[in-house]
C-alpha cells in the first residue's frame, strides 16, 4: 500500500494546488469546531513569497522546476538556486537566479530558504538563514546534534522565523506530534528498508554487499547514533524524532535494513506505542529506482510542505 504524508487530513498527493490546500484546511478547522484564521488565509494569498533553494540534486531540481512552472500561480517566486557545483546549474537555471556564493544569500531577500543538499549546510548556514528568513530543513538528520538543535531553536525564537521540518516519507507525523504533546507517546520505532544501492553511509559498513544476498540489518539503536552513520538516508527518522520531542533523537529508536529484493520500493515501517496497550503500526512502500536515495512519492510531499511555509512564528513546525 502506497502512503504519503497528510495535508489537512487528505493524502498529500491529492493536494495539488495551494487553493485546494486552503479549502482542506478551512474544512478541517470548521469540522473540528475551531476558528478559521481568516487573516492568515488572506495574507497567504495576497503576497508573493520569494524562495531560495539550496541544493540541485534530484529533489532540488524537482522543486526548482515546480517553482518556475507552478510557483507564480501560487504566490511563489524563485529567488535563487545554489549548488556546490555551479556548472550543474548552467543551461538549466536562468542565469540571474544562480547564486555563486552562498554566504551572500541575504542579498536575494528570500522569505523562505529550502535546504535539500546536505546536513553540513544546515550546520554551516542554518543560524544565518534563520536570521533573515524562514528555513525549511530538508536534512533534519543534522538536528541529531544537540547543540546545533538548540542553537537553531534559539535563532528561530530570537528572529521570529519558523524552522520548518518537512514530513518527507514520514507517515503519521502529525499524529505522533499530537500524542507527544498530550503526554501519551511512550515509544517510537522506525525501520527503513532499501536496496543496498540506495544507501549513502559513512564508513564501510555496506561496502561488501552483493546482489542476491537478501536481507541484512545494518544498524539498530537510537536515531541520535544512526544519523551520523546515514545522514542522507534517515531524514524520515529525524523528522519523527522532532515530532516526538519528549523522546527526542536519543529516545526514538531506528533500524536500517539492506535488502537486495527491494528493487522497486523503499519501505518505511513506523511503530507507535501509547498507554494501556495502545499501538499503531504503519507500512509505507514508496516507489524508487535502484540507487535512488529519495523515493518518488516523497517529491510531492516536499512540494506540499513548501506550500505551507508562509510563517508560523518563532518555533519548530512539522509540515
Amino acid at each position: 500500500m502506497l502512503m504519503t504524508s497528510t495535508c489537512g487530513g487528505q493524502s498529500r498527493t491529492t493536494c495539488n494546488s495551494f487553493e485546494s490546500w486552503l479549502a482542506v484546511v478551512l474544512h478541517s478547522r470548521r469540522q473540528r469546531g475551531g476558528g478559521v484564521y481568516d487573516h492568515q488565509i488572506m495574507d497567504a494569498k495576497s503576497f508573493t513569497l520569494r524562495v531560495g533553494v539550496v541544493g540541485y540534486g534530484h529533489l532540488g531540481q524537482f522543486l526548482v522546476d515546480r517553482l518556475l512552472k507552478a510557483g507564480p500561480g501560487l504566490g511563489l517566486v524563485l529567488g535563487f538556486v545554489w549548488n556546490r557545483n555551479p556548472d550543474k546549474l548552467k543551461g538549466s537555471v536562468p542565469t540571474e537566479l544562480i547564486l555563486d556564493d552562498l554566504s551572500s544569500f541575504a542579498n536575494r531577500r528570500c522569505d523562505v530558504i529550502v535546504e535539500v543538499c546536505h546536513p553540513q549546510i544546515v550546520r554551516d548556514f542554518g543560524i544565518d538563514f534563520l536570521s533573515k528568513s524562514h528555513f525549511m530543513v530538508g536534512s533534519p538528520s543534522a538536528l541529531a546534534n544537540h547543540d546545533l538543535n538548540e542553537k537553531l531553536r534559539q535563532a528561530s525564537l530570537q528572529h521570529e522565523r519558523t524552522l520548518y521540518i518537512p514530513s518527507g516519507a514520514l507517515w503519521g507525523g502529525q499524529d505522533i506530534q499530537r500524542m507527544n504533546d498530550s503526554g501519551t507517546l511512550k515509544a517510537l520505532f522506525i525501520r527503513m528498508s532499501k536496496h543496498p544501492s540506495c544507501y549513502r553511509l559513512t564508513g564501510d559498513i555496506l561496502s561488501d554487499w552483493s546482489e542476491g544476498e537478501g536481507r541484512r540489518v545494518l544498524f539498530r539503536g537510537s536515531v541520535a547514533d544512526l544519523c551520523p552513520l546515514a545522514p542522507n538516508n534517515v531524514n524520515t527518522m529525524a523528522a519523527a524524532a522532532v515530532a516526538a520531542g519528549s523522546l527526542g533523537f536519543t529516545g526514538v529508536q531506528g533500524e536500517i535494513v539492506s535488502d537486495t529484493a527491494l528493487k522497486d520500493f523503499h519501505v518505511v515501517e513506523v511503530e507507535v506505542t501509547g498507554p494501556d496497550g495502545f499501538s499503531v503500526h504503519t507500512v509505507r512502500r514508496n516507489p524508487a529506482k535502484l540507487g535512488a536515495v529519495t523515493g518518488s512519492a516523497t517529491y510531492n510531499s516536499f512540494w506540499n510542505s513548501l506550500l505551507v511555509c508562509r510563517g508560523h512564528g518563532g518555533r519548530v513546525y512539522l509540515c
